[in-house]
């Protein structure tokens, strides 16, 4: 079965979950050629361990605590705050509290050589 995502000019409700947060889970909002935003759902204490993305991101915490790991320094995100990392900056993610957060990646485009 094919992921459902959000279509041009579709409303996507990014609010608090709220007390649904503890049944909630992740979810890929938009992907196309050049963009993906997903809906990160992370129980208190869950780890997602050092890695990187293919193109810069930027990630919006919308409820909870978390820990944000890169270059080095540690630092922790809660609603309404957002981070921006370049295109393969590795880092990793634990949760303080049971969270959600926007995970936006700008994928590198397929013809951006050409457009030079």
């Amino acid at each position: 079965m094919a992921i459902s995502h959000a279509q041009p000019g579709e409303i996507i409700d990014v609010r608090p979950l709220g007390e649904n947060l503890q049944k909630a889970s992740t979810k890929a909002l938009v992907k196309t050629g050049t963009l993906e935003v997903i809906r990160m759902v992370l129980p208190a204490g869950k780890v997602l361990k050092d890695h990187s993305a293919p193109g810069e991101i930027l990630v919006q915490c919308i409820e909870g605590k978390f820990a944000f790991t890169t270059m080095g320094e540690t630092k922790h995100l809660e609603a309404g705050e957002m981070l921006y990392l370049s295109t393969a900056e590795q880092h990793s993610v634990e949760a303080i509290e049971d969270s959600s957060f926007l995970l936006t990646i700008l994928l590198p485009g397929k013809d951006a050589s050409s457009s030079a």
